[in-house]
């Protein structure tokens, strides 16, 4: 059992390791952020899907109207799912390409532009800005991770 531990203690040690753990919990953070982004807009535009969401402004027919859709608030909510959909299979495949023995400025290189990439993507989809800008900016993180899979499975 002391084996296992001083193999999780070589990890911590292993330069590639602790940047692909930076990174990942930047844009893990940037992904809980939209949370709270989210829920500031639901706010500052009285716009719930849930009854009991709403009970602080009433009940009966005044508490309804506060029941509803709101572009804002979708907009975030779509760019939070574009989160799970991209930063989770940025971590599943990360933890994996760091585990494959890149060189250390090529396993930066991947991992800065995907964490770059996503947080334009998230400023991009917040402002807005004009299109292509979000679709580069998806592409690029989308790109940097299936550049990472195939290097996992040309060495495995």
């Amino acid at each position: 059992r002391s084996g296992e531990m001083a193999k999780s203690t070589q990890l911590i040690d292993n330069e590639v390791f602790r940047a692909y753990a930076t990174y990942t919990t930047i844009v893990l953070l940037k992904m809980m952020l939209m949370s709270l982004v989210t829920a500031y807009f639901r706010i500052t535009r009285k716009a719930f899907v849930n009854p009991e969401d709403v009970a602080s402004f009433g009940k009966g027919e005044n508490a309804k109207k506060y029941l509803r859709t709101d572009a804002d608030v979708e907009r975030v909510r779509r760019g939070h799912l574009n989160d799970l959909e991209n930063i989770v299979p940025f971590v599943g495949i990360g933890l994996l390409y760091a585990l494959s023995g890149p060189e250390l400025s090529t396993a930066l290189l991947h991992f800065r532009i995907f964490t770059g990439a996503r947080i334009l993507h998230t400023f991009a989809y917040l402002i807005p800005l004009p299109q292509p800008g979000r679709g580069l900016s998806w592409a690029v993180a989308y790109a940097v991770t299936i550049s990472m899979a195939y290097k996992v499975l040309k060495t495995a």
